[in-house]
């Protein structure tokens, strides 16, 4: 018998999703870190549901038409290791909903954490201009807005599909008065312009890391995760460059991961800040542009 006919509450497709999840031994690293947690939010985002419903509402039956897309959703994740937010097309970052495909990464960054906080003790005055750079959905840009309500945020990366997500999760936001997308590599397509705070979550998976990567991590964009044998390929030209791009007193914040170590190593002369996160996360950096001018 068909599993859509045997099952017909939304707990019902939480369990037995759970079990399937710990059944396959997937990875989970878009969001949740165990089987029920990435259950949960396939079936309730599946649903339109928000991650606070009731439990009464999970006894609810569902419809034949909704039970057939659950079990189809349930089973690629399963077999084709496609993480959840591909599946749904939407993810979550900073507490806001953002859509996704699999031409960007899919959301997630200690960066947040950041973001909430607006970036103090770090910033002594509130940004007027934003950068960020390799923006991918345009999640950390568009979180930016929220936080800092007069500011201008421009959202660049060089790959032309995400700056059409980019341009999708602006409207979505209704930002458009104050948030642009451009495609750009690096700073190419930026020429002449100066910000303030300057945010990059690039490319800074090594070759090894690459190559190792669980299968869920390998369904995302290699342009997105990749930057040479030390991952340090992007960052390098970033470090190089990001000085003429920041106005006096700029901070420049990137990401960088697992290459920290090789960052630090390539660059012995920058008296890199490093930031601790409460939530977990590492291989954040933040440099101001005097420090940077020396390059």
């Amino acid at each position: 018998m068909a599993v859509e006919q045997d099952l017909h509450t939304i707990r019902d497709y939480i369990r037995w999703a759970a079990s399937r999840f710990s059944e396959a031994e997937l990875y989970f690293g878009h969001g949740t870190d165990n089987a029920w947690d990435e259950a949960t939010a396939l079936v309730l985002q599946t649903l339109h549901l928000p991650w606070d419903t009731d439990k009464d509402t999970l006894s609810a039956r569902l419809s034949l038409t909704e039970r057939k897309l659950l079990v189809e959703r349930i089973e690629r994740r399963v077999n084709e290791r496609l993480p959840v937010a591909y599946l749904t097309g939407q993810a979550y970052f900073c507490g806001l909903s953002f859509a996704v495909s699999e031409d960007v990464l899919v959301p997630r960054s200690p960066i947040a954490e950041l973001i909430e906080q607006s970036f103090q003790p770090w910033l002594q005055e509130e940004p007027s201009r934003i950068l960020d750079l390799c923006t991918g959905s345009g999640c950390i840009g568009i979180a930016c807005a929220y936080a800092f309500e007069w500011a201008e945020v421009d959202l660049s990366d060089i790959s032309p599909a995400a700056i059409q997500m980019a341009e999708k999760n602006i409207a979505r936001h209704q930002l458009a008065d104050r948030v642009r997308a451009v495609e750009s590599d690096l700073f190419a397509g930026l020429t002449g312009e100066r910000y303030d705070l300057i945010v990059s979550n690039p490319p800074y998976v090594n070759a090894e890391d690459l190559a190792s990567m669980p299968e869920e991590y390998q369904q995302e964009p290699e342009i997105a995760l990749g930057s040479g044998e030390d991952g340090l390929d992007f960052t390098r030209r970033l470090l190089a460059e990001a000085a003429e791009y920041l106005n006096d007193g700029g901070a420049l914040i990137v990401e960088v991961g697992n290459s920290w170590p090789a960052l630090e190593k390539a660059f012995p002369e920058l008296p890199f800040t490093w930031i601790e996160f409460e939530r977990g996360g590492h291989g954040v950096c933040l440099l101001f542009k005097e420090q940077l001018a020396h390059l």
